[in-house]
């Protein structure tokens, strides 16, 4: 049987290059995400991916669906967290609300799914468990309120997952992307930007798998990156 990598917030971006380049790269792939339809048509084209639709905020939902896939595919080898949730704007104007739904999935939704993958990957000595981050997770800027003490929290809660669980062999990592991603609704708001200043998905995908496959003596936590335009 193929090794399973996990892929949660399975969009038309980042989140599909993620597993098309682990589906390439040999592996069977769970896909989750709230569209059931842009699964559906991964499915079509990936013979060895499958969807499993669910919210990550709703944790019965997502612990329903974790179940489904171990019972269907056994334990996961890789496991990214891709899901996110933003918002922008003032402090005073974000709704409170929005930044608890932004905790939730970008922290809460970590958290079930380390919890749920860590009792797996330990059972077999290896395994490799990371998350797709920002550099909102290092700095808190005017107008990020409602998205960058989310993402934060997110890498030290990543950060503490991985020293529990680096002696146990299982690789734990933040992939932290310096860039604006080159998606359609970033390309419009960014119409008079050259092709440098965007990152792929693609080039994404291909630094998560070599994240993913780093030899023992030589792990990374944080790993950085960015177009090399970009100013930092």
């Amino acid at each position: 049987m193929k090794p399973l990598a996990i892929v949660t917030g399975v969009g038309p971006g980042t989140g599909s290059s993620l597993v098309k380049r682990f589906h390439d790269g040999g592996y069977q792939v769970a896909m989750l995400a709230r569209n059931q339809q842009r699964l559906e048509a991964l499915e079509r084209a990936l013979p060895d991916a499958f969807g499993v639709p669910c919210d990550v905020t709703d944790s019965a939902s997502f612990a329903s669906a974790l179940q489904r896939m171990e019972q269907r595919a056994g334990a996961p080898a890789v496991v990214v967290h891709n899901a996110v949730g933003g918002a922008f704007g003032s402090f005073l104007d974000v709704d409170p609300a929005v930044l608890q739904h932004n905790f939730d999935v970008n922290v809460m939704a970590l958290l079930h799914l380390a919890r749920w993958a860590a009792p797996l990957m330990k059972a077999n000595g290896s395994g490799a468990l990371f998350v797709t981050g920002t550099t909102s997770s290092l700095r808190g800027k005017a107008g990020f309120a409602g998205f960058a003490p989310t993402k934060a929290a997110q890498r030290i809660l990543t950060e503490s997952i991985a020293r529990e669980l680096g002696p146990s062999g299982v690789h734990v990592a933040y992939l932290l992307i310096d860039a604006v991603i080159d998606v359609p609704w970033a390309r419009k708001r960014h119409a008079d930007k050259p092709d440098d200043f965007f990152i792929t998905p693609a080039s994404i995908a291909e630094e998560a798998w070599h994240l993913a496959h780093q030899d023992k003596q030589a792990w990374s936590f944080l790993m950085e990156i960015r177009p090399y335009a970009e100013k930092w």
